[in-house]
């Protein structure tokens, strides 16, 4: 175990070039003084780690020192090729290159290990778009994906829900996310982040300049905070409903997790909830979906739009 965690310790030092020791804690989970300790060891061990004081210090190693730690257990070469993504290296404009570093990589490997991650191909493949929904045309990914990586601003013309719907904005893109089959940009401009539907640029050009990224940005903290304020946000009111077993499990994952029990379940199996809505005019589709499964208690004005749709298609189908 110990072994391992030295290995991953060097590998980190020779990918990020200097860590902290408490950045290396954080990726090694383990404490700060098990990093000192584990430093010492590979110091005497004659591996060239040596220690930078002050804030912008930290852990580097020698420059030009490199490891030839390039053995792979089988479990880490099959790992490697769960980890490819062939549609979303297509849309990036990587294809070629991922097919090729999967062959370099398979003619690296033992041929025990080759047949062992070969094997992974042949029996998983990931679909990242849900069902029934088209891939969006996105012609402008690889060139944000592009800027992207080399900290080069952004002119995007993009056309968004709200009026103006059709805005110019100079950012600075920091990361892109891939979320149910559609891309994201999230990019900083006047002074804060925004995040951008790749698929609605209508037009982009790269800026010559460069930028200097947020200090202390994370694409991910930031995304998971982007996702809960956003929940937070689109559901802005309420609704108590009372639902059969049936309709408790129809009720779509987000809502669920949000659900207050307020009484119940009955005899007859029933249970009044309290849900998070974005609106009534929202709402009522969504709640349609559940059919008899449902039945809406507050607000009066949700279940009044739910009643006169309901009259609605009862006479639709009356005739």
């Amino acid at each position: 175990m110990r072994a391992t965690r030295l290995v991953s310790l060097l590998l980190l030092l020779q990918s990020r070039n200097r860590m902290t020791a408490q950045e290396l804690a954080v990726a090694l989970e383990v404490s700060v003084r098990t990093v000192y300790r584990d430093v010492e060891s590979l110091g005497a061990a004659g591996v060239p780690v040596y220690g930078e004081p002050g804030h912008d210090g930290g852990y580097r190693l020698l420059d030009g020192y490199r490891t030839r730690l390039t053995g792979l257990t089988a479990d880490e070469a099959e790992a490697l090729f769960l980890t490819g993504l062939p549609t979303a290296a297509a849309q990036l404009g990587l294809a070629s290159a991922t097919a090729t570093a999967q062959l370099k990589l398979m003619a690296a490997l033992p041929a025990q290990l080759r047949d062992r991650a070969g094997r992974i191909a042949d029996r998983f493949h990931l679909d990242l778009p849900p069902w029934y929904l088209g891939t969006e045309p996105i012609p402008h990914l690889a060139p944000i994906a592009a800027a992207t990586w080399n900290q080069r601003g952004l002119r995007i013309r993009y056309l968004r829900w709200a009026e103006p719907h059709e805005i110019t904005r100079t950012v600075e893109p920091h990361g892109l996310v891939l979320k149910a089959g559609n891309w994201y940009l999230v990019a900083r401009g006047e002074g804060r982040f925004r995040t951008y539907r790749v698929s609605r640029v209508l037009d982009v050009d790269v800026l010559p300049l460069g930028f200097e990224r947020a200090e202390g940005f994370h694409l991910a903290s930031h995304w998971e905070s982007y996702l809960a304020h956003f929940d937070r946000r689109r559901h802005g009111g309420t609704a108590v409903l009372r639902l059969s077993g049936r309709g408790l499990e129809l009720l779509e994952p987000a809502v669920t997790a949000a659900r207050k029990t307020t009484a119940g379940p009955d005899a007859a199996g029933w249970t009044e909830v309290e849900i998070p809505i974005e609106s009534v005019e929202a709402a009522v589709p969504e709640l349609l979906k559940l059919g008899a499964e449902v039945e809406v208690v507050a607000p009066d004005e949700l279940r009044t739009a739910v009643v006169r749709t309901l009259r609605a298609m009862n006479r639709t189908y009356g005739r």
